[in-house]
């Protein structure tokens, strides 16, 4: 598997380099946003290691330039550590947001955690559908009654857990659990709280009443499959 790591901090490239090509993987390295999009152009990459501030342009911008065209899976690894800066990261298309100083052990854990659960993903069926909505995995699209749904990165990944869940009660840390590696301080239960709320109003008829996404009080969220 190859990897992409845009990263302007050269002690920090060599020491990275070292433990990731270890692993078994093989690593290509950009410094700046021109060299990043030379190389993605170029290359097909199983993951991408992205840092939010560079020396020509954001991190951010990188993030979603790729998300235009690919679903690979995309960890921010950044100085950036205000809770703003995570949930931007994670809402554009980011799977996961370590910030500096951390643990090496800890990021190799996240990468292979990224790896698997993108396998996983390819072997899921291509089509989801219930209740008037439609999901191409395949394509990253989302339809109500046929028409295009406009869903954030975490909007879909929330309604495809949901959807693969049917009638099953979630809690908040289960859904945290599976759709961000991330420090609980930061991706909470009031910040999954704001990612329904919003899912809700594009995929509910009334999202003051939800028939879809149900609260199941005290225990958590579920998918209600005969609404």
């Amino acid at each position: 598997m190859k990897i992409l790591m845009i990263e302007d901090d050269l002690s920090l490239i060599n020491g990275l380099s070292f433990a990731i090509k270890k692993q078994g993987y093989e690593l290509e390295v950009a410094r700046t946003s021109a060299e990043a999009d030379n190389l993605w152009i170029k290359g097909e990459y199983a993951l991408v290691i992205l840092d939010v501030s560079l020396p020509d342009g954001s991190g951010f911008d990188i993030c979603k330039k790729i998300r235009q065209t690919s679903k690979v899976p995309i960890m921010f690894l950044t100085a950036a550590d205000e809770e703003t800066d995570m949930i931007m990261g994670l809402d554009i298309g980011g799977d996961d947001y370590i910030t500096k100083p951390f643990k090496l052990a800890v990021f190799l854990s996240r990468i292979h955690a990224l790896l698997r659960r993108s396998s996983n993903f390819k072997e899921r069926e291509t089509e989801l559908c219930s209740n008037g909505i439609r999901v191409e995995l395949l394509k990253g699209k989302v339809y109500k009654n046929g028409e295009e749904l406009d869903l954030t990165a975490s909007e879909y990944k929330l309604l495809c857990l949901f959807m693969e869940n049917p009638d099953r009660v979630l809690s908040a840390e289960q859904i945290l659990s599976k759709l961000w590696d991330c420090s609980e301080s930061y991706v909470d239960g009031n910040t999954l709280t704001v990612y329904i709320r919003r899912l809700r109003t594009k995929i509910e008829d009334e999202p003051g009443r939800p028939e879809k996404i149900v609260t199941v009080r005290g225990m958590g969220y579920k998918w209600n499959a005969g609404a």
